[in-house]
């Protein structure tokens, strides 16, 4: 894609221009298959790669065929509306047949990874009340030792190679009913979906999202995709589909403009997304940073080696940085459009190539439809260039309301008005991740506000001295935390991913330390450096920078007894 010699901003025109359009009623199946199936039934929506070079395909059609076919069988099994239903599967056809046919149900759909153990799974299936499950064999056994601890749990429906392992069988559920169904009429305040957030500070809390937060997604998403509006778009994310990044960010408004996604559920590789993404054609994509990270390193000059079709590239999850903002524009060819949001309040920062220019190392500016402020303690404003606690406005900045927003967190009264500062018709939802914005707008992450801490008296963003790290060769990855010390409160330490060939050394040590005090503040650079294999990571493909910290309490502490 070529680089346009000037970007004219009309970053303010939009702003001004746009305004929210949300029927009171609302429902996310008709608008992402319904209307398609009954205008365009033939359009492929859904593409399952599998794996050896073929691929299946779904239309429009198909999808509501069988969405409609699987909620006459869920409303067979008692599923009423505002039932919350478990969908634990990855990307595949029936993932997204099960959410259509939910949202038709007005039955809240509770996706969870099938990366979640029996414990995990239990806990969210008792918090929830959920009377029925559905799995395929990636989650089936992990399933059926949680349901001992679910009482509630009445049916599990098996999916695919997991057939007879379930109390019904998905083919046959299906098979038995006709393809027609009358939806329920849902208000677009009526909740859809029950996504559970990583828990990383706490138990994991369910945020519960309305039909109208699809509309809320639409202006990041158009934005962050240069708009969406080629003659042929085929879009393809490894964001696994049980969480905020896979579902509001890819699948649904995907289905949302008509077009086509593809749906793999092969293992991310660097080299593995380049020759899906040359097979398939891709044009738009969702890479978190780590993934990119990993192709850079991998691939240094990927338009030599695959023939690519991308148009744009979004990122989120994490700090992009300037060094793979850099690698994606020279590179890849296309600019990365960084992207922020949250589970609550999703998409509602970021950048757009084609209406306004990114800043390398920003996360963008707020979308149209969205007020966002960085404010302090009291819910004040802070000055620009000052860090506060990213947070987004109930109104947006002609006073009307912004449909983005959550509705709660799951039986979680306390914790839902703990999220907000301010007057409940005028208040700011906090999102606990630090930045600053600059005098144009821009939004400049310094990290969640759980991992910003205290070295020698001053103030460390983890993000900056990683993204620093990763410019050298010789790293693939890293994780900054803060190391216990009895003198200076805490050491900066990082956790360091070598580059594929290279070895760690006390050299290698000595070299990173001086890249970083080269060319950040002299007390940013890591006092010392761990090599690790690995980083632990969410699900959703962020750091667990909160796991190093406390193994480096950990060992202080065990330090400290073996003193005694």
């Amino acid at each position: 894609m070529p680089r346009p010699a000037v970007i004219v901003d009309e970053y303010a025109a939009l702003h001004a221009g746009f305004r929210w359009h949300v029927p009171v009623h609302f429902n996310i199946a008709q608008a992402c298959c319904a209307r398609w199936a009954r205008s365009t039934p033939d359009t492929v929506a859904i593409r399952c790669d599998q794996g050896d070079g073929s691929s299946v395909p779904y239309t429009y059609g198909q999808l509501q065929r069988a969405s409609n076919r699987l909620a006459r069988a869920l409303r067979q099994l008692g599923v009423a509306r505002g039932d919350r239903v478990a969908v634990v599967m990855p990307q595949r056809f029936e993932t997204a047949v099960a959410h259509m046919a939910l949202y038709q149900l007005g039955a809240v759909a509770m996706p969870l990874s099938m990366l979640f153990g029996p414990e995990a799974l239990a806990y969210r299936l008792n918090d929830s009340s959920a009377r029925v499950a559905m799995a395929d064999e990636n989650a089936m056994a992990h399933l059926l030792a949680a349901r001992p601890e679910c009482p509630q749990l009445k049916t599990i429906i098996a999916v695919g190679a997991a057939r007879g392992q379930g109390d019904a069988d998905w083919a046959d559920c299906l098979s038995a009913q006709p393809a027609t169904f009358t939806p329920a009429r849902t208000r677009a305040d009526d909740a859809a979906v029950l996504i559970y957030t990583s828990g990383t500070t706490g138990p994991p809390k369910g945020a519960l999202i309305p039909h109208r937060a699809l509309i809320g997604n639409l202006s990041g998403f158009v934005a962050s995709q240069n708009w969406f509006d080629a003659h042929r778009c085929v879009f393809w994310s490894p964001a696994d589909w049980a969480w905020t990044g896979g579902l509001m960010d890819a699948l649904l408004p995907t289905l949302y403009f008509g077009r086509e996604i593809i749906a793999s559920t092969a293992r991310f590789g660097a080299e593995t997304a380049f020759e899906l993404m040359q097979r398939h054609r891709v044009t738009h994509t969702f890479l978190f940073p780590t993934a990119l990270k990993a192709m850079m390193k991998a691939v240094p000059a990927p338009r030599g080696a695959y023939k690519l079709h991308l148009r744009v590239v979004m990122s989120a999850g994490e700090a992009v940085g300037d060094a793979v903002f850099a690698w994606c524009r020279d590179e890849l060819g296309v600019p990365v459009n960084e992207m922020f949001g949250q589970t609550e309040v999703n998409y509602i920062v970021g950048n757009c190539q084609a209406r306004w220019p990114a800043r390398a190392g920003s996360m963008g500016r707020p979308y149209p439809g969205h007020r966002v402020a960085v404010i302090d303690d009291a819910g004040h404003e802070c000055p620009r260039g000052t860090p506060g606690d990213v947070a987004l406005h109930r109104r947006d900045v002609h006073g009307h309301a912004d449909p983005v927003f959550f509705l709660g967190y799951w039986n979680n009264a306390d914790a839902t008005r703990a999220k907000f500062t301010g007057d409940p018709g005028d208040s700011w939802c906090r999102t606990g991740d630090m930045a600053v914005m600059d005098a144009d707008g821009y939004l400049w992450y310094h990290g969640r506000s759980d991992d910003v801490f205290k070295a020698a008296g001053y103030r460390i963003g983890p993000s900056e001295v990683e993204n620093c790290l990763v410019k050298h060769p010789a790293v693939a990855n890293a994780a900054v935390v803060p190391k216990p010390d009895a003198d200076r409160g805490a050491l900066v330490k990082a956790y360091v991913v070598l580059a594929p060939g290279v070895e760690g050394n006390a050299a290698l040590v000595r070299q990173l330390q001086a890249h970083v005090r080269g060319k950040l503040a002299p007390y940013e650079y890591p006092k010392e450096i761990e090599f690790i294999d690995a980083l632990p990571m969410t699900t959703t493909g962020k750091v667990q920078r909160r796991v190093l910290r406390l193994q480096e309490e950990a060992r202080a502490a065990a330090g400290g007894l073996a003193e005694q």
